[in-house]
């Protein structure tokens, strides 16, 4: 099987990269839950570039390596908070997208935890990585690779 080489998003649609940057930077969370929802959205989505990329960005931002190990299995693990939590749920419905939408329950614990303004700009966190997502998945970037 032969391997193709894959384009630089960056370099081949650049209004586009720069497009999913400003939603990116746009979206404003405290760092490390910014870097909790990144992680568990790219892990679902499978992208070892993203999950390396955030995981060292957690760390960075004073993220308890245990919490980053942990956020694979967050439902059953202790280290997490209720506000964490429900940001966390809805990272997984939002990334799964259910035919169905976002269950109100889960809607609902998010949007109590974070308020009306707090909780656009998770979703925006969340719309962000996983754009970011399938830009790195599509294109095949490595883990330890530049951006």
């Amino acid at each position: 099987m032969t391997t193709i080489t894959r384009i630089s998003f960056a370099a081949a649609a650049p209004a586009v990269y720069r497009a999913i940057a400003a939603l990116d930077a746009s979206a404003e969370l405290e760092p490390r839950m910014r870097e909790l929802v990144r992680i568990r959205a790219s892990q679902i989505n499978g992208c070892a570039f993203c999950i390396d990329m955030h995981s060292l960005a957690a760390q960075a931002a004073g993220e308890d390596d245990r919490r980053i190990f942990a956020l694979a299995a967050w439902r059953e693990s202790p280290f997490f908070d209720e506000r964490e939590r429900a940001a966390l749920a809805l990272t997984d419905a939002l990334t799964r997208l259910p035919e169905g939408g976002v269950e109100d329950g889960i809607y609902d614990a998010a949007a109590e935890a974070f308020g009306e303004q707090e909780l656009a700009h998770l979703i925006g966190v969340i719309i962000a990585i996983n754009a970011w997502n399938r830009v790195a998945i599509g294109t095949a970037m490595q883990a330890g690779a530049p951006a």
